[in-house]
C-alpha cells in the first residue's frame, strides 16, 4: 500500500510540475520523469491506473482521448491569469516587505507548472524599491484579526517618522482602542476602531503600529450598526481624519471615471452643460482639499462656501511660492 501511494503522490508531482496545456507529457516522458526523479520503473497500464485515481479524487487531467498527444493537469487551484494578477498585486504592493512578498509570490507560483513560473520571472523582473522593511506587518494582521473576532481590546504604540528618519513614538502613552475592520486603501492597510477615550471611529496605520498587545481589562465597546465602521472608511478620502461634510463639485466630464471609482456609483451626476457635470459626495474637509488640489485643473468646488474659501487661501498661498 506504500508504494502505491508513493507510486500515486510521484506521478501527481510531474503532472503539477512539468504539464500544461502547452506541455503535454507522453506516457513515456512520464516513464522518464519517475524514472530519473523517484527511481520509480512503472508499466504503462500502472500509469494508466495512476491516472484514473486522480481523476475519482477530482483533479482535472486531460488524456489522450481529449488532446491526441498524452497527459497534462487542466483545471488547478488558480489559473495562470489569476496567479499573474496575485503576484503582481504583491510586488507592487509598499506595505508587504520584501521577504514576506517573495515567500508569497512563490507559494502562488507554486500551483503552476514550472514553465509557467519561468513565465512570470521573464516579463516580471523589476524591483519594488519602495516597500516598507517592516518585520511585523504579518505578525500584527494576525494580532488584529484575532482581537476583531474575539472582541478584545487592544494596546500599541502609534509611530512617525521624525527629521532623522527614524521611526518614533507619537507620544509616550499607548492607545487603547476597540477594533473592528482592517482595510486596504491608497496602497496601505488601515485599522478601523473606536478609541476608549474618545468617541467615533478613527483609523491607524498597521505599518506604523508596534507593540500591539490584548488588553483583557478593558472593556470592548460593541457596535451597534456594523455598517458604520464601512461607511466611515468609504467617505474618507485618503484616509483623511475628521467629521465629513457635504460637497458640491462641479467637474469635467474627463474625470467623470475618477470621481466614480473614489465616490462610488450611489451620486447622483448632474449635466452642467456640455462639458461639465455635478455631483454632491460626503466627505472629510482635509481630504476634499487634497483631491480638490490633485484636480486643480478640472475641479471646483462650489459649497460650502467655507470650504471654496479655504481652498482659494491653499491657491494662493502655493501660488505664492512661485511667484
Amino acid at each position: 500500500m506504500e508504494e502505491k501511494k508513493k507510486n500515486l503522490l510521484a506521478v501527481l508531482h510531474i503532472l503539477r510540475e512539468y504539464s500544461d496545456e502547452e506541455h503535454i507529457l507522453t506516457q513515456k516522458m512520464i516513464s522518464n520523469k519517475l524514472n530519473e526523479l523517484y527511481d520509480l520503473d512503472l508499466d504503462r497500464r500502472t500509469i494508466y491506473k495512476n491516472m484514473e485515481i486522480l481523476e475519482e479524487f477530482g483533479y482535472d487531467i486531460s488524456d489522450y482521448s481529449d488532446n491526441g498527444v498524452g497527459y497534462y493537469l487542466g483545471d488547478r487551484e488558480f489559473d495562470k491569469n489569476e496567479v499573474f494578477l496575485l503576484c503582481n498585486a504583491i510586488h507592487s504592493s509598499n506595505f508587504i516587505p520584501p521577504h514576506n512578498s517573495k515567500e508569497l509570490i512563490q507559494k502562488l507560483l507554486s500551483t503552476q507548472s514550472k514553465y509557467k513560473r519561468e513565465e512570470y520571472e521573464r516579463v516580471n523582473f523589476v524591483d519594488n524599491n519602495n516597500k516598507k522593511d517592516n518585520k511585523e506587518f504579518f505578525l500584527n494582521i494576525e494580532l488584529l484579526s484575532e482581537a476583531i473576532t474575539n472582541r478584545q481590546v487592544i494596546s500599541f504604540d502609534y509611530m512617525r517618522y521624525n527629521k532623522d528618519k527614524e521611526l518614533i513614538k507619537r507620544r509616550e502613552e499607548p492607545y487603547y482602542v476597540c477594533p473592528y475592520y482592517l482595510v486596504y486603501m491608497n496602497e496601505k492597510t488601515y485599522l478601523i476602531a473606536q478609541s476608549l477615550n474618545h468617541p467615533g471611529f478613527a483609523h491607524y496605520r498597521v505599518d506604523r503600529m508596534q507593540k500591539i498587545e490584548v488588553a483583557p481589562e478593558k472593556k470592548f465597546i460593541e457596535l451597534e450598526n456594523p455598517e458604520d465602521p464601512y461607511q466611515y472608511a468609504k467617505n474618507k478620502i485618503y484616509m483623511y481624519a475628521g467629521e465629513n461634510i457635504s460637497v458640491t463639485l462641479r467637474c469635467d466630464y474627463g474625470i467623470l471615471d475618477d470621481i466614480i471609482d473614489i465616490f462610488g456609483k450611489d451620486i447622483v451626476i448632474q449635466e452642467d452643460d456640455l462639458d461639465h457635470f455635478t455631483t454632491r459626495v460626503s466627505v472629510s474637509r482635509q481630504g476634499m482639499i487634497y483631491l480638490a488640489l490633485q484636480y486643480i485643473e478640472y475641479l471646483e468646488i462650489l459649497e460650502p462656501s467655507s470650504l471654496r474659501e479655504d481652498m482659494k487661501k491653499y491657491l494662493f498661498k502655493g501660488n505664492m511660492k512661485y511667484i
